[in-house]
């Protein structure tokens, strides 16, 4: 595949994802970088959220709620997903290199990234 020609509004979809601690569904992403590209249509970010995730440049995260979300944080890391609300909140945890150790032992292949979600109910959703 050659490579790909050089896209401004591809690029301020990476940096958007990747300073956003928030998984966005492809409008949100439409809504923040109409203010930078007011004339950017809302299938030119499905297409480039699309091929960004094809190339492994963001994680795609599909949810309940039908649409997907996207996250720019490629560091190995888990996800909380509410099953009322939607929203989608990283995980840092220990706990996942001693997991991915015991599944290695048990592997002969080479696990080299891994994608795992948790689901349930958020407390802002339970205090409700």
């Amino acid at each position: 595949m050659p490579p790909l020609k050089y896209s401004r509004q591809r690029e301020a979809i990476k940096n958007y994802l990747r300073c956003s601690n928030e998984h966005p569904t492809a409008d949100t992403v439409y809504a923040s970088l109409r203010q930078e590209f007011p004339n950017i249509s809302l299938g030119t970010v499905y297409r480039n959220l699309s091929l960004l995730a094809s190339l492994g440049e963001i994680n795609r995260i599909s949810t309940e709620d039908g649409a997907d979300h996207f996250d720019g944080n490629l560091h190995p890391h888990n996800h909380f997903i509410c099953r009322q609300c939607h929203q989608i909140y990283d995980l840092e945890t220990d706990t996942t290199d001693r997991v991915m150790a015991l599944i290695s032992e048990d592997f002969s292949g080479h696990i080299d990234s891994y994608l795992l979600n948790y689901y349930g109910i958020c407390e802002h959703c339970i205090s409700k």
